[in-house]
């Protein structure tokens, strides 16, 4: 079996506890001395086998080998991807069965993060991840005041559009944002509009 490493949480001693999601369900196991194991790591995509005993012990997980990504041995690139999994590992921390989805998201991210701007990456995959579940705002109104939206808007939490003046965000092109919810693709956008947009997606999924 494939998964992520969306989450580690530490346990007793050198234990650790693997939050990983596959391509059809989200799982939790257990690493007995996962610490001194370089493999287990936030990020990474292993092929894993899952031992169960029987009891009330959480699954450990077993035969761990790991996936290289030329991006991993760079900072920069990989305190990105762990942020945008920590994000998602918050969304679906409730979640068990899921659909492909989630993992086909972060797996077509994963091959192109060295060779486009990992936030810009971000930005496509976040508006990909809001249409697939149905949370797309496309309403020409402020959420605050309901009033009508100007030709700049600003955006709450979950890409939701608002006045500038009532959130007190910086402003972004109010045509130019809808284009990029129905192409999925901020290729429009530049490098500065991008971090704006990056961290908004950082205020949480």
């Amino acid at each position: 079996m494939k998964g992520f490493i969306i989450e580690l949480r530490k346990a007793k001693n050198e234990d650790m506890i693997a939050m990983l999601l596959t391509s059809s369900y989200v799982g939790r196991y257990y690493r007995f001395f996962g610490a001194r194991h370089s493999i287990l790591q936030l990020g990474h995509l292993v092929d894993f086998q899952a031992e169960d005993d029987g009891g009330n012990f959480m699954p450990r997980l077993r035969k761990l080998s790991h996936f290289d990504f030329p991006w991993l041995y760079d900072n920069d690139k990989l305190l990105i991807w762990n942020n945008f999994l920590t994000l998602l590992a918050s969304h679906l921390s409730d979640s068990n069965e899921i659909n492909s989805f989630y993992y086909n998201l972060l797996l077509q991210s994963a091959k192109k993060w060295d060779k486009q701007n990992p936030k810009r990456i971000v930005c496509d995959s976040f508006v990909a991840l809001l249409e697939y579940e149905g949370r797309i705002h496309t309403q020409d109104y402020c959420y605050i005041c309901e009033q009508p939206l100007l030709d700049d808007i600003a955006l709450m939490r979950a890409f939701i559009p608002a006045h500038s003046y009532c959130i007190n965000e910086t402003p972004l092109n109010k045509k130019k944002f809808f284009d990029f919810l129905k192409s999925k693709k901020s290729i429009y956008y530049n490098d500065g509009e991008i971090e704006i947009l990056y961290n908004i997606i950082m205020k949480g999924l």
